[in-house]
């Protein structure tokens, strides 16, 4: 009987000692879009401060804006045997295979700014972009005195930008004096100013520009300006980074920004992926409220 217990107990023992060392400490695979832009930069910054207080290993890797980049960091994830997975999307429709693989692999998966489309994740953490959006077309239609021309920027294959489009339309659609004469993709801030070069020589009177992120919104900026037409445009971006947030300050065109909190959005993205490798409840969408920067009002 003695002997029998013993073995029980040791049997328990090694089981429950498994499991501990199985679940502590987790390694959280991160594949961000990139780290060129200050935004991805601090979303990754306070990705590593939280996890340092959580007590959890990061693995991150750069995609660089490109799908396959990221499909194959996401298969290596899977093949070191990540407990979980955070991605900012390069593409929200081109990464679901990759999101399927980490899914039959097991392996939870959390997006953090960009949502991933068609796939079921255990979480996205992201700016709420179509009310952002709505806030920039409310800025835009108070700007030009609800009538005017106006050009977008746009980067078509990421759903927080078509969000933050759809919100800005939504926003203009109130005010029938006001047209959206110009939708053009710049994703990056060389093809944004080429993009805002072709808008401002198609529309002579082009009265505003909405660029979708801060990148797009300097570019326009830098093309208003070599244009002459810096008294006669407006320009609103989106992200709210430090650069962006001086250009308001000091550019009369650069009227105003939507602030997005990427040290909230990182945070919230680690504690989340913790608590569900720790099998607690977790929301299926955290959003995280944008602010609206202008030289009035630096929310």
């Amino acid at each position: 009987m003695i002997t029998l217990r013993i073995l029980k107990i040791l049997a328990i023992s090694a089981t429950f000692g498994t499991l501990g060392a199985a679940a502590e400490p987790f390694t959280i695979g991160v594949s961000l879009l990139t780290q060129q832009h200050p935004f991805y930069v601090a979303l990754a910054d306070a990705m590593k401060q939280e996890a340092a207080k959580d007590g959890v290993k990061l693995d991150i890797a750069i995609a660089n804006q490109d799908l396959n980049k990221q499909v194959s960091d996401v298969e290596d994830f899977i093949s070191k045997h990540v407990n979980a997975i955070i991605l900012s999307p390069v593409d929200s429709r081109g990464v679901k295979a990759a999101v399927g693989k980490a899914q039959k692999a097991g392996i939870p998966l959390i997006t953090v700014d960009i949502a991933a489309n068609g796939v079921d994740v255990a979480c996205h953490v992201a700016t709420d972009n179509y009310a952002g959006g709505v806030k920039a077309g409310e800025l835009m239609a108070k700007v030009l005195g609800g009538k005017g021309k106006v050009g977008i920027i746009d980067y078509p294959t990421v759903q927080s930008v078509i969000d933050r489009v759809a919100g800005f339309k939504k926003a203009l659609s109130a005010y029938s004096n006001i047209k959206i004469v110009s939708i053009q993709p710049g994703i990056t801030r060389a093809e944004a100013l080429t993009a805002a070069q072709n808008m401002l020589q198609a529309n002579p009177d082009l009265d505003g520009i909405f660029g979708f992120g801060d990148d797009a919104a300097l570019a326009a900026l830098v093309a208003v300006k070599s244009a002459g037409r810096a008294n006669q445009v407006k320009i609103i971006g989106f992200d709210g980074m430090q650069e962006a947030r001086t250009a308001v300050d000091k550019e009369p065109s650069f009227v105003g920004v939507i602030r997005q909190y990427p040290e909230k959005m990182g945070a919230i993205a680690v504690d989340t992926a913790v608590k569900v490798l720790r099998g607690q409840n977790v929301s299926k969408l955290i959003p995280v409220v944008p602010g609206v920067y202008t030289r009035q009002s630096k929310n």
